[in-house]
């Protein structure tokens, strides 16, 4: 071989560099305290999985409600022990090299997250609303959710009283995602934490035991809706990451301020480029008002609470809602603070569009689940307005209505569950005829769940309204109020015009009937009531709390 060759097949080659040459990759440092009430929440639904494969099948229902009661509540033991810590406040911090804020507003969504999820559970684990089917007691959920509606393997697993139980570990995985996404301290975190909770979801929603077809159809339109909306969200991740030449938001917000002063020849020539920043600051929202339901992004929310077995739908209509928002206000509050008046007036549209559009079209609503999902749409839009005050109060407000809002919410799916007839449950209006004369203490709570929607005072749907609303006229948005408190009163005429129909109409003979429940889903409407009237009639403490709440780390 010549010399020439030898150069060129050496060249191919390369030497083992000295040991102390070598750069070590760094460990990462993870705060394993300070992410706790995440973890425990995950590490409990991947050991749901392993009970599904593990346990005999007539013990599963029993192990995965007792791991799942377990694992929130430490959780939130957990969540209260930061907040006890000084995480809140003084220890606030960025955690997991950068990818999770652990601060107030974090704690007290995460806190909240989990006591509605806590209450959630027990409605998820109901078996004694339907009659028992050849002697074993059944749940919301489908028998074999593999099987096809109405086939030969559902009749067969019917009969054998199999259930499930699958979706407690669901259930669990989606919560963990939840925890996350309000936290999430970087574009990606946020992108990855939103597909962890959203998938369970799109699952839950198609386990129906009855109106099978019907839970499907709501299950699929959600997943290709929701994969469009992510779409969008991490067009917009791209398109602020060619901005910001950064992913984290502390590095964003010095973009956008004009703050930051290292900058490389290339990030310089993005840098001047807004129309990056606008577009994908646009697109990032949009992937984020899909999951708070704010119109014009609110189309599957009619269909998917319709269809969804209604434990899961007052478990989404509540903890999505939460933990949507968390991440909404983290995002303009950290991220995008420079941009507050390009912003602004689009949120003002959307909220005014959101609050109006969802209560006019509920009046039109024949179900009661389509009616309160518009009302959930509706709500979207008066706490837009807290949001869109810019200010401290803003913040604090906020945090306050979604844990008011949460277990309302909670609380009203849990009796729109026990009202039945033949088909299972009776969600047609007409219906609900007479049912104050029939069974007076469910109308009766029912009524006080509807006056919490409506901001009737002394519930704690007035104090929320009220704080929002005080936010945003201090914040300069005295129209949005104005236009709230019109929307209020629209809404205020069908939440009414149910009590009426309950209370003073006739019951008709062939009427639905008010099944008994267990003491799990009489625990979870007690637990609605109570903190509808607490925040109602003393709502000063958690006023409090959420205020000392309202303030992020960066």
């Amino acid at each position: 071989m010549n010399a020439a060759a030898a150069e060129a097949v050496h060249s191919l080659w390369t030497t083992a560099a000295e040991p102390a040459a070598v750069d070590k990759i760094g460990a990462p440092t993870i705060e394993y305290t300070q992410l706790a009430p995440t973890l425990i929440v995950v590490g409990a639904a991947v050991l749901g999985i392993l009970l599904e494969a593990f346990v005999p099948r007539r013990a599963r229902y029993y192990a995965q409600v007792f791991l799942t009661v377990v694992a929130l509540a430490a959780a939130f033991a957990a969540v209260v022990g930061l907040a006890a810590g000084g995480y809140g406040s003084t220890k606030a911090g960025i955690a997991a090299m950068g990818a999770i804020a652990v601060d107030g507003p974090a704690l007290f969504l995460q806190g909240t997250i989990l006591l509605a999820s806590l209450v959630a559970v027990f409605t998820f684990a109901e078996r004694r609303l339907d009659p028992a089917h050849h002697g074993h007691r059944v749940d919301s959920f489908a028998a074999e959710a593999a099987a096809v509606p109405g086939g030969e393997h559902e009749k067969a697993a019917v009969k054998a009283g199999h259930t499930t139980t699958e979706v407690f570990p669901l259930m669990l995985f989606a919560v963990g995602g939840m925890l996350v996404f309000p936290a999430a301290n970087d574009l990606l975190t946020l992108f990855i934490a939103l597909e962890v909770f959203s998938l369970p979801l799109y699952l839950l929603c198609a386990v129906a035991r009855r109106k099978r077809l019907m839970s499907q159809e709501a299950a699929v339109k959600y997943f290709l809706l929701g994969a469009f909306s992510s779409a969008f969200l991490l067009f917009g991740v791209a398109l602020l990451y060619g901005y910001a030449g950064s992913v984290s938001y502390a590095r964003i917000a010095d973009v956008v301020d004009g703050s930051v002063t290292a900058v490389t020849p290339a990030l310089a020539d993005t840098m001047g480029n807004d129309v990056l920043l606008l577009i994908g600051t646009a697109m990032l929202l949009m992937g984020l008002l899909f999951k708070v339901g704010a119109v014009p992004f609110h189309m599957w929310t009619p269909d998917v609470y319709q269809g969804a077995p209604t434990p899961v739908t007052g478990f989404m209509a509540a903890a999505t809602k939460v933990a949507a928002f968390g991440a909404l206000l983290r995002v303009l509050y950290v991220v995008l603070p420079g941009l507050t008046w390009d912003w602004r007036p689009v949120m003002w549209g959307v909220a005014i569009v959101t609050m109006l559009a969802g209560a006019v079209i509920a009046i039109t609503q024949t179900d009661i689940k389509r009616l309160l999902a518009y009302s959930s749409i509706a709500h979207a839009g008066f706490i837009l307005a807290g949001v869109i005050a810019a200010t401290p109060d803003g913040v604090s407000s906020v945090l306050f209505y979604l844990g008011a809002y949460s277990f309302v919410t909670i609380g009203a799916f849990a009796v729109v569950t026990l009202v039945r007839d033949a088909g299972g449950e009776a969600t047609h209006l007409s219906k609900w005829a007479g049912l104050g004369r029939r069974s007076p203490l469910v109308a009766a709570v029912f009524a006080v769940f509807l006056l919490a929607f409506a901001g009737i005072p002394l519930t704690s749907g007035f104090t929320g309204k009220f704080a929002v609303f005080k936010a945003a006229a201090e914040g300069g948005a005295g129209a949005l109020v104005v236009v709230g408190v019109i929307s209020s009163a629209i809404a205020a005429f069908f939440y009414i015009r149910v009590i009426v129909l309950m209370f003073f109409s006739e019951p008709k003979p062939e009427g639905p009937t008010v099944a008994v429940p267990s003491p799990l889903t009489m625990t979870a409407i007690a637990v609605g009531v109570a903190v509808t009237l607490v925040l109602g009639v003393a709502p000063q403490y958690f006023l409090d709390l959420a205020g000392q709440a309202g303030v992020f780390v960066r």
